[in-house]
């Protein structure tokens, strides 16, 4: 339900204090004031700890300072006419024993009222004293249509000229808050070359609001598809659904794709595939570290992924890259956190399993056999590829690809297919290294790397297949029993 009617209806089945968790107190304000008026509620009485009651010129600066004297101040206002009491940051003083036992007095006492005591708090944070008093509300983020209401606005007012369609870039804006979306767009007054690559802007604006919450970092991405060798299977499925998350798409009555688990060693190209999904799809990627997930305090990890889904869908339609998932849910460790992480575990599987918005979830793990089997099953994802590691084809590829970029002019002078053979069981995160020590060694005696600085480099690795190879083996049978599927073929 659209949270404007949900208001109306809590107000309207005599919901006496509601709890309204948001940050964009003047958007909920303006919000609120839109709603009393269409449900002719006359008078709304806004307090804030530092100026009181500021809205009304006959309780000017009353209660400042005074949480307990702004509740009062309800009961004194006899008035048969509705009307709406707005409590801005509540949250900070809802625990104090008096507080709480005043708003139990109010709730028996305004039954018979048309008095609605509304707080806003950018936090949950209520006694449980109160548990059956208050009703609590999230105040969602603007969505696309609200926010390329606010950019034609924007863009009128400030008379900014851009060739950038607005819808996509009410799209990019999508997850920041009216208030750093206007600050992001009053920047191109000032300097107008920003107009060229306002999408840049936005996303570094995206990318400063993200860090401030210290759960999702945001990724600018430059790799295409032609920055991997080989993988030519989850290419081509990569490819396919490009513009699944279009409007066409929608109208098509195709589902939104959910998510994809990459398995395989290191250096087979799990992170580099996250990154290349973004910009193929052209949406936006945020890493989830899963370490920042678990807290030491009761109930901040269960806390911790239920803001890391809100934050995500607040962003959607987007990639949400979770590295090294197999880290933190390994159903061989034995965990003596009290089922901190199984209760984690189910909260993540239950909205892999329901989620509606368009959130396109990449797994990446190292070890399939260490992943519980409830995060395996179909529906969690869309497909699980394995990432083998790569046959001499592949390997000549990624030689290729490495030495492009290194040296753009010269690279065919360098042997290829001989690098290629000797590098019989390398990652490809391998052969770019031993493409860098090569130019290490050379540059340290002062001249170009040739082929036997390579070949050099290379007889000095010893490839983590050689290590790892129980769990290669492994993954390569559920590849055959079609439990698993080869990105490669």
């Amino acid at each position: 339900m659209h949270f404007e009617e949900n208001l109306k209806l809590l107000i309207s089945s005599r919901h006496l204090f509601l709890y309204i968790v948001t940050s964009e107190e003047e958007r909920l304000e303006y919000t609120i004031n839109k709603i009393s008026t269409s449900m002719y509620v006359n008078q709304t009485y806004c307090w804030d700890f530092i100026d009181g009651y500021y809205n009304n010129p006959n309780y000017f600066a009353y209660a400042q300072r005074n949480p307990l004297r702004a509740l009062e101040l309800v009961e004194q206002i006899d008035s048969p006419t509705p009307k709406i009491f707005i409590l801005k940051d509540f949250h900070l003083f809802i625990n104090d024993i008096s507080v709480v036992r005043k708003i139990k007095n109010l709730f028996k006492s305004l039954k018979n009222s048309n008095t609605y005591i509304i707080i806003i708090a950018p936090e949950i944070h209520i006694s449980p004293l109160l548990k059956n008093v208050i009703t609590v509300l999230e105040f969602p983020l603007p969505n696309v249509e609200e926010i390329l209401f606010e950019l034609q606005r924007l863009f009128a007012v400030l008379k900014i000229n851009s060739n950038v369609s607005l819808q996509k870039l009410a799209v990019a804006c999508k997850g920041m808050s009216i208030e750093v979306i206007r600050r992001s767009i009053a920047k191109l007054v000032f300097t107008p070359r920003y107009s060229s690559e306002i999408l840049r802007l936005i996303a570094e604006e995206k990318k400063q609001f993200i860090q401030q919450t210290n759960l999702l970092e945001f990724y600018s991405v430059n790799h295409t598809l032609d920055d991997i060798g080989g993988l030519c299977c989850l290419k081509q499925w990569l490819k396919k659904r490009s513009y699944a998350f279009s409007k066409q798409a929608y109208n098509y009555g195709l589902p939104t794709p959910q998510g994809l688990l990459l398995v395989g060693i290191q250096g087979t190209g799990k992170s580099l595939t996250a990154k290349v999904i973004a910009k193929q799809w052209q949406l936006p990627l945020f890493r989830l570290d899963v370490g920042k997930v678990f807290g030491g305090v009761v109930g901040e990890s269960e806390d911790n992924i239920r803001k890391i889904i809100r934050l995500s869908e607040d962003l959607a339609p987007c990639i949400l890259w979770v590295d090294e998932i197999d880290k933190a849910f390994n159903r061989f460790s034995s965990n003596t956190d009290s089922g901190t992480t199984n209760r984690v575990l189910s909260t993540l599987l239950t909205w892999l399993s329901e989620k509606k918005q368009q959130v396109f979830v990449v797994a990446t793990a190292n070890n399939v056999l260490c992943l519980p089997t409830e995060l395996l099953r179909k529906g969690r994802f869309d497909e699980i590829f394995f990432l083998d590691l790569p046959d001499f084809h592949e390997r000549f590829k990624i030689f290729q690809i490495h030495l492009m970029k290194v040296r753009p002019l010269t690279w065919n002078n360098y042997n290829i297919k001989y690098l290629s053979e000797l590098t019989e069981n390398f990652s490809g995160a391998e052969i770019k290294q031993s493409i860098i020590e090569a130019m290490h060694n050379a540059f340290y005696e002062k001249r170009d790397f040739d082929n036997e600085d390579i070949i050099n480099a290379i007889t000095d690795i010893i490839p983590l297949a050689f290590t790892d190879y129980t769990a290669i083996s492994s993954m390569q049978q559920w590849a055959k029993l079609g439990k698993v599927r080869l990105a490669s073929r």
